[in-house]
């Protein structure tokens, strides 16, 4: 068996929901012992820095029920399988913001917790904004914000905004475009 891999031996679904699947798998350390993983699958998603000609970030304001509160994110949402992220993140924009994009460029992916989960998030980075109305989902409710890209990486940088990949895409986008001889 190779260096840093499991083997997967067997598995057996735990639950198996709308969003999301929980599998509890056993598999075969390097060393030949047996362990057992539990798995989140989900589907993966798409985040979208959504920046208007006055370097405002388009924000969404809206309540989390895991963590009983209200949060600050980017725009994002769910990809179905086999659905191509580009889509995703253009579908979500207008439905959630109420825009459209005429430049919209990859900025990489990140696993939000992949200690456990299999997620993986796409991040986009959206520019020549053309505003329309939201197109929200049944049972969606939230607000769009505009802060200005300055104070939006102050607000990464702290407490403000806790959430991942809105910190992430911030500071990418920051770095990407601000730091001489960040690889692009």
């Amino acid at each position: 068996m190779a260096h840093l891999n499991e083997t997967r031996l067997d598995g057996e679904l735990i639950y198996d929901g709308k969003i999301i699947r929980v599998e509890k798998d056993t598999v075969r350390l390097e060393d030949g012992t047996q362990a057992f993983r539990e798995v989140v699958r989900h589907p993966g998603g798409v985040c979208v820095l959504a920046l208007t000609e006055d370097d405002e970030v388009l924000f969404v304001r809206q309540f989390r029920y895991p963590h009983a509160a209200v949060t600050m994110e980017i725009p994002a949402g769910k990809l179905e399988y086999g659905e191509d992220p580009e889509s995703c993140g253009r579908r979500e924009l207008l439905e959630e913001c109420g825009c459209r994009a005429k430049e919209f460029s990859y900025l990489g992916r990140l696993f939000p917790t992949p200690a456990y989960n299999a997620e993986v998030i796409h991040i986009y980075l959206a520019k020549g904004l053309e505003f329309d109305a939201q197109q929200l989902d049944e049972g969606e409710f939230l607000d769009v914000e505009r802060i200005p890209l300055a104070q939006a990486v102050r607000m990464a940088l702290t407490d403000a905004l806790p959430d991942a990949k809105t910190q992430i895409a911030i500071l990418r986008y920051f770095a990407l475009d601000h730091v001489k001889g960040v690889v692009r």
